[in-house]
């Protein structure tokens, strides 16, 4: 917990409000046990988000979208993270066995009882998005004002379809996986071992996924156009993802403080038009 807290008070030393987390994160409940011990009397001054939807038990009953799903789901995470309220709540993902017109008026419900203030979603197709707005439009209820979803300078697919329904329905995305599990470091090399410790030595499915040779051969015209300007690729990642009217804010992982306070400086970079459209010939 030492680690943790480490960490958690670098990010608000460093002006960071947005604490983004889930109930099945840390083994089902360790991320929201952890977050509510060390936020402590500091809960009031940022913006506490959570997520619901994934599985939390063995047997696949806690897990979804449904009425009485969420109030219960709810009611753990309050407790876990000790505080009266959430700011944002979100479903993790898609539930295809309820009906979002259901998932919505509980929802609804809980930011009525003030136990959320607004809520969103996660990995949601681009048609689920916009069907949620419709139907919450049409009932009278609160929509979703966010959504995450997997973004970055590698991975761009989100701006086919995502990205233009969540513009034009007035949400913010908040984009995961900002450095591409970590290619967009600079920490990686082509044909050479793995850091010590990094993530894709322990996931070998999304290692496979990333480590493509395309994403080699953008990785370093990338490098290229940071060294010329005496940035680094972690400014870029960042200052990139900022600079793109959709988005909210970035959800950026640190195990230490240190990478706290390089995420938060990476962000400084203010790229002119011109320095955009180079990197869109890149990576497009």
């Amino acid at each position: 917990l030492e680690a943790a807290r480490k960490v958690v008070d670098a990010a608000i030393e460093h002006g960071i409000t947005l604490f983004d987390t889930a109930d099945m994160y840390g083994n089902r409940g360790g991320s929201e046990l952890a977050l509510g011990e060390l936020l402590g009397a500091r809960r009031k001054d940022i913006v506490l988000a959570s997520k619901f939807g994934m599985n939390m038990d063995d047997a696949g009953v806690k897990k979804g979208g449904s009425r009485r799903y969420i109030i219960e789901a709810v009611e753990a995470s309050l407790k876990r993270m000790k505080t009266d309220w959430i700011d944002l709540y979100q479903l993790h993902r898609p539930d295809p066995l309820t009906p979002i017109e259901e998932t919505l008026r509980a929802l609804d419900d809980l930011i009525r009882q003030g136990k959320v203030r607004y809520i969103g979603c996660s990995n949601l197709p681009s048609w689920q998005v916009a069907d949620a707005y419709w139907s919450a439009k049409t009932l009278g209820l609160e929509g979703f004002a966010s959504a995450q979803d997997e973004y970055s300078l590698l991975v761009r697919g989100a701006e086919k379809e995502l990205i233009p329904a969540i513009s034009h329905f007035g949400m913010g995305l908040l984009p995961y996986f900002p450095l591409a599990n970590g290619l967009l470091t600079g920490k990686y090399q082509r044909n050479a071992p793995m850091p010590e410790g990094a993530r894709m030595t322990r996931e070998a499915q999304r290692a496979g996924e990333v480590l493509t040779e395309a994403n080699w051969a953008k990785t370093e015209k990338l490098a290229a156009f940071c060294e010329a300007r005496g940035k680094t690729l972690l400014e870029l990642a960042f200052s990139w993802l900022a600079a793109q009217p959709v988005v909210s804010s970035v959800i950026a992982g640190a195990t230490k403080p240190e990478q706290v306070a390089a995420n938060v400086k990476a962000a400084d970079w203010a790229l002119t038009p011109e320095e955009l459209a180079e990197i869109d010939a890149i990576t497009r």
